[in-house]
């Protein structure tokens, strides 16, 4: 369950609610006048990833990935 904090008491302890969401993961989510007007979350390992790269070393090869299986007269 996330916390909720009004928009003013968040600008009063901004830093210090800053470190304990990136310590805890748990959201806060901030309001104004009584309306949900933003959310805070911590960044993730995966969130800092970049795009290129992200599936790197999760593939395997089976088998001879340059065979097409044709039998050639010259490999006779």
């Amino acid at each position: 369950m996330s916390k909720t904090i009004a928009a003013g008491e968040f600008k009063a302890k901004c830093l210090a609610l800053l470190d304990e969401v990136a310590e805890t993961g748990k959201e806060l989510v901030i309001t104004k006048r009584g309306k949900k007007v933003a959310k805070l979350v911590a960044l993730g390992k995966e969130d800092s990833k970049k795009i290129f790269g992200r599936q790197a070393g999760t593939g395997e090869i089976l088998g001879d990935i340059f065979s097409t299986g044709e039998k050639w007269e010259a490999d006779s």
